[in-house]
C-alpha cells in the first residue's frame, strides 16, 4: 500500500507542477494583460482533484489518520482554481486579476500542503 501511496502523490506533485509551471510560464505575458489559462493548467488542476481524492481514500484505508479540515480547505481552493479556470479557458486573454488568483490559489494551496 506504501508503494501505491507514494506513486499517488508523485502523480499529485505532477498535477501541481504543471498547475504552477503553466502560471509562472506566462508571468511575462500576464504583466502585458496576455496570459492565458493553458490547457496544462487545466490538466494539472483536474490532476490535482482526482490524486488528492485518492490519497485521502488510500490514506484512510491504510488506517493512516487523515486531518479533515486540512483537506477541506484544500479540497476548497483547489475548487476555486478550477472553477476559475474552466470559466476562462477559451478566453483569448485572461485579466491579470484573475490570472493572479489563479497562481496565487495554487501557491496558497501548497503551503497549506506542506506547513499546515
Amino acid at each position: 500500500m506504501d508503494v501505491l501511496i507514494s506513486v499517488v502523490l508523485g502523480l499529485h506533485i505532477v498535477g501541481i507542477a504543471a498547475l504552477l509551471g503553466g502560471f509562472l510560464g506566462q508571468m511575462k505575458a500576464m504583466g502585458e494583460g496576455e496570459a492565458r489559462i493553458n490547457a496544462g493548467m487545466l490538466h494539472g488542476g483536474w490532476t490535482m482533484l482526482v490524486t488528492g481524492l485518492a490519497l485521502v481514500g488510500l490514506n484512510q484505508a491504510d488506517d493512516q489518520e487523515v486531518n479533515n479540515a486540512k483537506i477541506a480547505v484544500k479540497l476548497t481552493v483547489l475548487l476555486a482554481i478550477l472553477a476559475l479556470a474552466y470559466v476562462n479557458r477559451d478566453e483569448e486573454k485572461v485579466g491579470t486579476p484573475v490570472f493572479g488568483a489563479v497562481g496565487a490559489l495554487a501557491t496558497a494551496n501548497v503551503f497549506i500542503a506542506t506547513v499546515w
